[in-house]
């Protein structure tokens, strides 16, 4: 049986005195979590279009156990503690099972891919 992917989707509230302070942490743990975090593929840090202060924030898995491997560790909670700081409220943390997939997008089910290569 093949593992199905995960995508877990954090949505949050950042004010805006603290955009920049997100902005910064975001930018500075995306890439050690992206080069060193077993099952992670990718992820994204996106804000709302109609309410600057709402953000969400998604990463894709080649299982949930994989994310819920990386939560549990020492590393997570002290890479995500400078963001937490920023938020103004509880953020709302959901998990997916990604059953399909828009055809000609990258598909990875067991290891990363080039194809999915940071784009910015």
């Amino acid at each position: 049986m093949i593992e199905q992917r995960a995508r877990v989707v954090f949505l949050v509230r950042v004010p805006d005195e603290r955009t920049g302070d997100f902005l910064r942490a975001y930018q500075s743990i995306r890439h050690l979590v992206a080069e060193g975090t077993p099952g992670h593929l990718v992820d994204q840090v996106c804000r709302s279009a109609a309410d600057p202060e709402q953000w969400l924030i998604t990463s894709e898995w080649v299982n949930l156990a994989a994310f819920e491997a990386w939560e549990r560790s020492v590393q997570h909670r002290d890479l995500v503690q400078p963001l937490r700081e920023c938020f103004s409220e509880e953020e709302l943390s959901l998990r997916f099972l990604v059953y399909a997939q828009t055809p000609g997008a990258p598909v990875v089910l067991a290891e990363k891919s080039t194809d999915m290569a940071d784009h910015g």
